[in-house]
């Protein structure tokens, strides 16, 4: 997987541990402009206790239960990961124990992206890098430290892309901190990408002006969908809207010109332009002021901007009023 030009549709678990909707997400995602869906792999005996609290913005059911409902059996997993081949996108899971790696392995998955409540646990990490594939990695709980710690740990044997985000859901326009893509970039010297909480489109197309390669957002078919991500998700009409957007900004960012080259606009130059004419009736012999002149499109004779050069100079020939001036008939 390359870690550039990626619009990551973060399906995670709003499927609600429906199959059925899990392929229509993939489906629906790909239609609306994403080359790349994501997945949470969890196996709740493996990664959690029964006593673990949930988080503040979903309270509907022990965590544990929820995981343990919501995962997908090998079959399933594979199932998914070839529906994602058929429909042209790549195919992402986060794993959130060593087991939920080997599942990943097991089902044949190109790429990792390492969830930022993972990044202090140094055992998968360590079992990631072994394995030596892409790896993207959210910073969203994550100081510096935390972040040179992972890098390090990854960079020697894995293709890697950093993701500014902001863990609040919905993240507010004042917390987003797209500065922070910059010092990633000159930090680490790897891909930069951005995990976009924000309810609207701003903050993703932002991102991208400022390099960012990789753009994932939360995606589901309602934002009235049971589930811990569905309300801060985005639908499918606004998802694709962000899309195109982000692809037209990358196109723009990918052409620089050269504003000394204006051969395309030297018809229109001419055109919008203004030259320099009598503005009345002169005789021979007037000696020119600016108030003899005019300037008036199009452009195609002595540039108005040369004006101050003809001040002084005394006319070889009478001009009508309107008519331009030429350097033959000055002296």
């Amino acid at each position: 997987m390359k870690l550039e030009k990626l619009i990551i549709a973060e399906i995670g678990s709003v499927h609600d541990g429906s199959f059925g909707n899990a392929m229509n997400l993939i489906e629906s995602a790909a239609k609306h402009g994403a080359n790349c869906v994501k997945f949470q792999t969890h196996i709740a005996q493996a990664e959690t206790l029964l006593s673990a609290p949930n988080p503040l913005y979903f309270t509907g059911e022990p965590r544990f239960e929820y995981f343990k409902r919501t995962s997908f059996s090998v079959e399933q997993w594979i199932a998914l990961r070839q529906m994602a081949e058929d429909c042209n996108v790549e195919f992402l899971s986060s794993p959130f124990s060593l087991e939920a790696v080997d599942l990943l392995e097991e089902i044949g998955i190109s790429a990792y992206k390492i969830p930022s409540g993972e990044i202090s646990n140094t055992p998968l990490i360590e079992k990631i890098a072994e394995i030596g594939k892409p790896v993207i990695v959210s910073s969203g709980m994550s100081n510096w430290g935390d972040l040179d710690n992972v890098v390090n740990l990854l960079k020697e044997n894995c293709d890697l892309a950093v993701m500014q985000c902001s863990s609040i859901y919905p993240c507010p326009n004042e917390k987003v901190g797209l500065n922070v893509i910059n010092e990633i970039r000159n930090r680490y010297n790897c891909f930069v990408g951005f995990s976009d909480h924000t309810e609207g489109i701003a903050a993703s197309i932002s991102a991208a002006t400022l390099g960012a390669t990789i753009i994932e957002k939360h995606f589901t078919f309602s934002k009235q969908m049971y589930g811990s991500d569905a309300k801060n998700s985005m639908e499918p009409l606004e998802f694709n809207v962000m899309c195109n957007a982000i692809k037209d900004v990358w196109v723009i960012m990918d052409n620089p010109i050269d504003k000394n080259d204006i051969l395309e606009y030297k018809e229109m130059k001419l055109i919008f332009q203004k030259s320099i004419v009598s503005k009345e009736d002169l005789s021979v012999g007037t000696i020119l002021k600016k108030e003899h002149m005019a300037f008036k499109k199009p452009g195609s004779g002595i540039e108005a901007k040369n004006y101050r050069e003809l001040i002084g100079k005394k006319l070889t020939k009478s001009f009508l009023k309107d008519e331009m001036f030429t350097l033959d008939f000055l002296e």
